[in-house]
């Protein structure tokens, strides 16, 4: 079991430094961060960008791998956004993960003045964004034409990606998906799937709702001719109605239960003063200690 742990991106970099350096320190696999504009009950605080709070955090760490707890097609193009990521996996040596997502139905689904999208055409604009970024951060060589779509949602007229990834054949892909369509895209472009499992489900109800969703994911797999085994696994351990860091034995539990029901990975969050997520620094530090 691997385990990663997400900071919020609402510190200043002075105090936020600290945390992604900790989270390394204390032994976490993976740190990530939101990939949102702002972000429902802390929309009006404060909250830094995404890609430059990565950026940073590559630079001032050397192991711990970097991901966003994910990106959204509601306010990115995939051409401009490849060459970002592109550029932080090179800036991290490799150690930068792609969390991606359909994009939800909040701000960031308006604030560029679109329209609301029903969820077939939402659907439609994650898988064509995924396919699309898939091409491009596998890089074409530097006699090619340039990389040209003509899509449903998005266009590239020989949009340039020149040099190698800096991870083969590309950044991997950590799709955050629950409907069968959303399941069948993880199969096929994913090296990974993260769920926070079903909306609006807690306790027992969740836990049962994210062991089906597990094994319709391994029916999509197989579905596409593929070994379910090959899909890394991410559990959202905060979105069942309990915060994992409320206490050890409450972390324990979870990831125990995570472990069972075959996640290879379980992701939580970095305590926060009040709100959403609050809780003690020190069971954090505790948890690490025995991971």
């Amino acid at each position: 079991m691997r385990h990663g742990i997400v900071i919020l991106p609402q510190a200043p970099w002075s105090a936020a430094r600290r945390q992604w350096q900790s989270a390394e320190g204390l032994g976490f696999d993976h740190a990530w961060t939101y990939d949102h504009l702002s972000w429902r009950s802390l929309a009006d605080q404060p909250w830094h960008a995404t890609l430059p709070t990565l950026t940073a955090a590559a630079v001032v760490t050397e192991s711990i791998r970097l991901g966003t707890f994910v990106s959204s097609p509601n306010f990115r193009h995939p051409v401009p956004f490849a060459k970002e990521i592109a550029t932080l996996d090179d800036i991290s040596q490799g150690r930068f993960i792609l969390g991606i997502g359909s994009g939800g139905t909040g701000f960031d689904a308006f604030v560029l003045g679109q329209r609301e999208y029903t969820p077939k055409e939402r659907h439609a604009r994650f898988a064509e964004f995924v396919r699309l970024l898939d091409e491009l951060l596998r890089h074409e060589g530097p006699d090619a034409a340039g990389i040209t779509f003509d899509g449903e949602w998005y266009t590239a007229a020989a949009a340039r990606m020149v040099g190698s990834p800096a991870q083969t054949p590309r950044v991997p892909f950590v799709l955050a998906a629950n409907g069968p369509k959303g399941l069948a895209l993880v199969a096929e472009h994913g090296q990974g799937w993260v769920t926070t499992g079903r909306d609006g489900a807690t306790g027992e109800q969740w836990w049962a709702a994210v062991a089906t969703l597990a094994s319709r994911l391994d029916d999509a797999a197989t579905t596409a001719g593929r070994d379910p085994k090959t899909i890394d696994r991410y559990l959202s351990l905060d979105s069942g109605g309990q915060f994992s860091l409320e206490s050890v034995g409450a972390f324990e539990d979870a990831a125990g239960r995570a472990a069972e029901l075959g996640f290879t990975d379980v992701v939580s969050h970095w305590p926060r003063a009040d709100g959403i997520y609050a809780g003690d620094e020190e069971v954090l530090y505790e948890v690490a200690s025995r991971l």
